[in-house]
């Protein structure tokens, strides 16, 4: 089903207010209640952008949400052109919403390769995979609010996305058991947050599985070199232009970026 003119509506002053770097104090219409609401706001914005999409995050929906949500997990786009390189000896820049929701995730990375149009399952989805980072997810809005209302109003705004740093890679991630692999987040050398993958659900190839449906049901195509960024491991930390944030992986695996606005 297309977006109504209200949902059009929305999408347009989210994306005004990203271009412009308008803190919104209201969101600008009604607030949708369900999840398939909140994707026709997202399609509608991601028509009017027009810029490629490069990947796309998903975020986990709280346990006691999933009920009236119908599902455990929301997602939204990262741009090509706000993908970065961050496994070099410079630490890239990223911009964020200063009067909105600005944070940084610690994530593990999936690169796609050729999906087919057929069931997967936690193991064979791994046979879509050609290669898996570490990196950090930059979650921002120009909605202070974005995630206080619930994951449709988060996945309304491209899922609360503004960018996403790629990480060296996890050389033996066919073999190695990330679900406990250790995983550290600091803010200018200050540790904030740190855990490991086993409170993620089914973990990233389950975000991978949860993308492939999704984007089934909305008729998107998920191609080849596409990212995911799924899911925030030690917390969704909050940061300022700035700041520094940096994610230690495995103990010996790091990614770092620096805020601006």
């Amino acid at each position: 089903m297309a977006a109504t003119t209200d949902q059009q509506n929305v999408a347009k002053a989210f994306l005004a207010a990203r271009e412009k770097k308008t803190p919104l104090t209201l969101y600008p219409g009604a607030m949708p209640e369900a999840m398939a609401d909140a994707y026709r706001i997202q399609d509608a914005a991601i028509g009017f952008d027009g810029r490629r999409i490069g990947g796309w995050k998903v975020g986990r929906i709280a346990a006691d949400l999933i009920d009236r949500y119908g599902d455990n997990r929301l997602t939204g786009p990262i741009f090509a052109d706000e993908i970065v390189d961050g496994a070099g000896d410079v630490r890239p820049v990223m911009p964020v919403y200063t009067d909105g929701f600005a944070a940084a995730e610690a994530e593990v990375l999936l690169c796609f390769g050729t999906v087919e149009d057929r069931d997967y399952d936690l193991v064979s989805v791994r046979d879509c995979i050609a290669d898996v980072r570490t990196g950090i997810e930059i979650a921002s809005s120009p909605f202070p609010e974005i995630n206080r209302h619930g994951p449709a109003v988060t996945a309304s705004d491209y899922g609360n996305n503004k960018g996403l740093v790629l990480g060296p890679p996890i050389a033996d991630w066919r073999t190695k058991d990330l679900i406990r692999m250790p995983v550290e987040f600091a803010i200018d050398g200050e540790t904030v947050g740190a855990a490991t993958m086993e409170a993620m659900l089914d973990g990233p190839f389950g975000s991978a599985l949860f993308l492939i449906r999704t984007l089934r049901a909305r008729g998107i195509a998920l191609l080849p070199g596409t990212w995911l960024s799924s899911g925030a491991i030690t917390g969704i930390h909050e940061i300022r232009p700035g700041q520094c944030g940096e994610a230690l992986f495995d103990g010996k695996i790091r990614v770092g970026c620096t805020i601006t606005d």
